[in-house]
């Protein structure tokens, strides 16, 4: 894929405003309990996959300053992975959902991990970082990102930098 200027220049902005956001804003952002709002941007691959790029660069650069070693693999992977399945989907609505999940189960796996290694706690542990994560998410992406697409879709300027075949194609706006 051969990405324009002005793709190379929003997934610059992105990954900067990810990265500003984790480390800036005052509430947990790494562990157990997190609420990551720089994760409602995963939402934006929705109108505008190419910026699945900058997302992932600015939660690498993120994640270099986690107390958890293995979040500059893991988290960044989970964040990727929830961008490419979100730029995938056709539902408004469903966006959100590619972050939580791929945040719970990959971050919550990730987290249990360290808490107790492979051992018979695992599971347990795993359940419970899983649900406290993706509580976070569902809070930074479900509410956030929602918001956000909906304020993108209402404005011409936002709407005009979307491929147009991506907006004709997905469900959940009534038309303008």
């Amino acid at each position: 894929m051969k990405l324009s200027v002005g793709d190379l220049t929003l997934s610059a902005v992105l990954a900067a405003a990810y990265a500003v956001l984790t480390l800036f804003l005052p509430v947990p952002q790494y562990g157990p309990v997190q609420v990551r709002f720089a994760e409602a941007l995963t939402v934006l691959p929705f109108f505008y996959p190419t910026a699945t790029l900058g997302l992932f660069v600015g939660c690498v650069i993120a994640n270099l300053f986690s107390p958890f070693v293995l979040d500059v693999l893991f988290g960044s992977l989970a964040t990727l992975l929830a961008c490419i399945w979100t730029g995938r989907l056709n539902n408004r609505w469903l966006a959100p959902l590619p972050p939580v999940i791929c945040n719970a189960v990959i971050v919550g796996a990730e987290i249990a991990l360290v808490q107790v290694g492979v051992s018979p706690g695992f599971w347990s542990a795993f359940a419970l970082n899983a649900v406290t994560v993706g509580a976070g998410e569902l809070l930074a992406c479900g509410v956030c990102g929602s918001v956000l697409l909906g304020a993108l879709y209402r404005s011409p300027v936002c709407r005009s930098l979307a491929a147009p075949q991506r907006l004709e194609q997905v469900r959940g706006f009534a038309p303008l």
